[in-house]
């Protein structure tokens, strides 16, 4: 009999509503249309209903009706990030005097040794960092935009996948919003009731969706379960993104073309 084990989703909440003066950087960035997203409302149940499903070594969910995984596709429609571009690589910083060089090189200003933990930044100090610091400018605002971010936010969500399904594991992090409304797309009489059927990034579809349907929050790790155990052909969405599902007068020109591109290899 398999043992119930509900791992702790780390889901912060988004930041403060930034200030419209830095609309057309965040243009700039590719990352305007994810600024937009709301509060999506986490579902642990779900989250680790979809976790027990998950196998590391084809990097997929194996579901009664066959194989299904998160896909770039689902990342520009639902976070609306930029999936063409550069990679998002790098050496990982494993001292705390690589760390200090770095943010010297980068912001003119480096974190003191209680600021950082192992080679991580201390979110308390990048927000007040946030408070001090001036725009860049424009040429290194362009440089951000060349990189593929929903690639690396794929990445984010598989590796985190792949650690959560460990039996030692006790938590989860990454970009657990795409992974909830791609179950929610994918599985839609899985999903609690969309608020926003037609915003963009789809995500968005959810945005405070317990106000509407608290009942849902409250769903139990055996009802997933049972839900998947007994998924059948037809109820699992493969064409999600038709014409009939999801209105191409809202998807911005930038991300279409990029969907576009990515169909033949879809």
């Amino acid at each position: 009999m398999m043992k119930s084990r509900m791992l702790t989703c780390n889901h912060p909440l988004p930041p403060d509503r930034y200030n419209e003066r830095v609309e057309d950087h965040l243009r700039i960035t590719g990352f305007y249309h994810a600024s937009q997203i709301g509060i999506v409302q986490c579902q642990k149940a779900l989250v680790n209903a979809l976790i027990e499903r998950w196998h590391p070594e084809t990097h997929t969910f194996h579901l009664p009706i066959g194989e299904c995984a998160v896909t770039l596709e689902d990342v520009a429609l639902i976070l609306g990030l930029p999936t063409d571009g550069l990679p998002v690589t790098g050496m990982t910083m494993s001292s705390f005097e690589a760390l200090e060089a770095e943010c010297l090189l980068q912001f003119g200003v480096a974190p003191r040794m209680s600021d950082c933990r192992s080679s991580c930044i201390k979110l308390t100090w990048l927000r007040d960092l946030k408070e001090n610091l001036q725009l860049i400018d424009d040429i290194s605002m362009q440089s951000i935009g060349q990189y593929s971010w929903g690639a690396a936010c794929l990445a984010h969500l598989y590796r985190a996948l792949c650690r959560a399904s460990r039996f030692n594991y006790k938590e989860m992090d990454g970009p657990l919003t795409l992974l909830l409304c791609w179950a929610w797309i994918r599985l839609p009489y899985l999903s609690p009731l969309p608020r926003e059927p037609r915003s963009f990034p789809l995500a968005n579809r959810w945005r405070n969706w317990e106000r509407g349907d608290r009942r849902y929050r409250y769903m139990k790790l055996a009802h997933f379960r049972k839900t998947f155990d007994e998924l059948q052909e037809g109820q699992f969405v493969w064409v999600a993104y038709a014409v009939d599902r999801v209105d191409p007068n809202i998807i911005p020109p930038e991300i279409y073309m990029q969907i576009f591109f990515l169909l033949p290899f879809a």
